[in-house]
């Protein structure tokens, strides 16, 4: 009695455990407003890591304002964008 009740317990556990709780082959809904919030946080990171390389003297300068002004157009970009979405 005392090994039927084991199995049914280690079987219940099992099942508890490797349950799946939603859809692994479906995608979270994302709107185009969802997309540009995450390239912003994205782009700012990047901004944050090319200004703390610079001072740490691994871009020669002129390397470093070209990379900081294709951030800071692409940063426009989206910015613009979201607002013109309706986000902030």
């Amino acid at each position: 009695m005392g090994l039927l009740c084991g199995a049914v317990l280690s079987l219940l556990l099992f099942a508890f455990i490797f349950w799946p709780d939603k859809n692994p082959f479906r995608q979270a809904d994302k709107t185009r407003l969802d997309y540009l919030r995450e390239r912003r946080d994205v782009i700012y990171e990047n901004l944050r890591d090319l200004n703390f390389e610079n001072l740490a003297g691994k871009y020669p300068e002129e390397d470093f304002v070209e990379q900081r002004t294709s951030l800071e157009n692409e940063a426009a970009r989206v910015l613009a964008e979201m607002k013109g979405l309706g986000g902030r």
